[in-house]
């Protein structure tokens, strides 16, 4: 199948944490990774902190807020994955193509993402149940 734009690769995974101090310490510490700084994302409600790991990063996510996404996330599922980014080259052609295709989103259109991505969510009962963000940096 054609589509109008490419999935470079995973960009990160993003796991929602209680205790983004105490998190980060299990990946810095004991993994011996390295921890590129931190970031609030206020529409979302969130601190972030990104590990890389190769091509890859690890996104922690601690809630700024009982009623953020985060929170809600871990009241619902505990502490864990949350969700998994892929990169695209055009996350506009890529919202557009799947649009066109029938896949449900959360956002309709790209918004802001942590690193200055801009992101968009899939719904998590158009993958399997994977909340799945589409990611595109420049």
């Amino acid at each position: 199948m054609n589509t109008k734009f490419k999935v470079l690769r995973v960009d990160h995974i993003g796991i929602a944490v209680k205790d983004l101090e105490q998190a980060k310490k299990f990946y810095t510490d004991v993994l011996g990774m390295t921890a590129m700084g931190e970031e609030i994302v206020e529409q979302q409600k969130v601190k972030v902190c990104f590990i890389p790991c190769g091509d890859s990063e690890v996104e922690l996510l601690e809630s700024t807020s009982p009623d953020g996404p985060v929170a809600k996330f871990i009241e619902k599922n505990g502490e864990g994955i949350q969700h998994v980014a892929l990169r695209v080259d055009n996350i506009e052609a890529a919202l557009a193509d799947l649009k066109e295709q029938g896949v449900r989103f959360i956002d309709e259109s790209p918004r802001y993402g942590a690193g200055g991505a801009s992101i968009a969510f899939v719904h998590p009962k158009a993958t399997g149940g994977i909340l799945l963000e589409l990611s595109e940096r420049k």
